[in-house]
């Protein structure tokens, strides 16, 4: 059935709508009321509501629900932002074992881009969202590397994915956006700031960060390619991730998601998911760990001093999308610029070359 994409909350919101958007998963089913419940309006908006429902199958939708969308103001100005998210859902969620969250309707209208998912409310079932702030032990972030690895794992150059259009790479997104001046001011503006104070200092260099970044995906935009490439999530900070009700990590927003190479999500996450302190300690076993999970599931891993070496890549992308991002809570930027620039530091990420 053919439902088109709702262009405001009130029709996400509206029994119709969701009674028309939820006839292909649940034939039949009538949504007699809806309940709203609490808003988060940012970028995009994330309203979570209660429905009350008749007919269709027996097991049915959950009663709580949430939808995400761009439907504010500031939202519909980037509503393509939402076109890989609603397609992830749709296309590579329901054929993988992914732990995500469980989504009941997805999709983007083709001329506006505007995608839209409709999912279970994972914080009425008992579960929690995390941010920087969250303590996160390396045995979780073992489990969270699990689903890096198979999701990696999964699509590891695939022919299914190879040339999904809205796979495409978006590594060069910001700098296209904004222009290398502009990207650098706002790295610089972080960096010598209040939010990169904890940001050692040999590091704490906005034109260098910026300049090795280009570099990088100028590298692994190349014919042929440096690297093998898989699905990634692209933006595999700590704070995308969700506790399920029994504490297991779950990975969430899909924004970025896009081909590429496996040590952009597993730098930036070991770096963002842990202290300092822990990362330390912990960092050279999660690495074989998830080294051994991708040869578990069948792809020829790389060695582990190839891999070392690359993981200081996947923590400049990550330094790099923190330095240049504004509209976060500052605490939130300060902790994981803080943990991102000592692994640079620790790593010589702003020295190495690309292999």
């Amino acid at each position: 059935m053919i439902v088109g994409v709702p262009d405001t909350l009130e029709e996400a919101l509206s029994p119709k709508w969701l009674t028309a958007a939820l006839q292909d998963r649940y034939p039949g089913i009538e949504v007699r009321s809806v309940t709203p419940g609490p808003v988060v309006d940012r970028v995009s908006t994330n309203a979570r509501f209660g429905i009350d429902w008749v007919g269709g199958p027996p097991e049915g939708p959950s009663a709580a629900l949430c939808v995400k969308g761009y439907f504010n103001e500031q939202g519909r100005n980037v509503r393509f932002i939402g076109e890989r998210e609603a397609c992830f859902y749709r296309d590579l969620a329901p054929e993988s074992d992914i732990r995500t969250l469980p989504g009941v309707y997805a999709d983007f209208d083709p001329e506006t881009r505007h995608g839209v998912v409709v999912t279970e409310d994972i914080v009425a079932q008992g579960g929690s969202f995390l941010d920087a702030a969250s303590r996160f032990t390396p045995d979780q972030v073992a489990e969270s590397l699990d689903q890096f690895a198979l999701l990696h794992a999964s699509t590891w150059t695939s022919p299914k994915w190879a040339a999904t259009p809205w796979l495409e790479p978006k590594l060069a997104g910001a700098l296209r956006a904004w222009g290398i001046d502009e990207v650098t001011s706002r790295v610089e503006r972080n960096l010598h700031g209040d939010n990169g104070a904890r940001v050692p200092r040999e590091v704490r260099d906005a034109p260098r960060l910026v300049e090795v970044y280009s570099n990088l995906i100028g590298a692994l935009a190349a014919d042929p390619p440096s690297f093998e490439w898989c699905v990634i999530h692209g933006d595999a900070h700590v704070g995308n991730l969700f506790l399920d009700r029994d504490g297991s990590p779950c990975l969430v927003d899909w924004q970025l998601v896009q081909r590429g190479p496996w040590f952009l999500d597993v730098g930036t996450h070991i770096a963002t998911a842990l202290t300092v302190e822990d990362r330390r300690r912990a960092e050279r076993d999660l690495l074989s760990h998830y080294l051994d999970r991708l040869a578990f599931h069948g792809v020829d891993a790389p060695s582990f001093d190839s891999a070392w070496h690359d993981l200081g890549h996947g923590i400049v992308r990550g330094m790099f999308l923190w330095g240049i991002t504004v509209e976060v809570d500052p605490r939130l930027i300060e902790i994981l610029l803080h943990r991102l620039g000592t692994a640079a530091a620790d790593h010589g990420a702003l020295s190495l070359t690309v292999s």
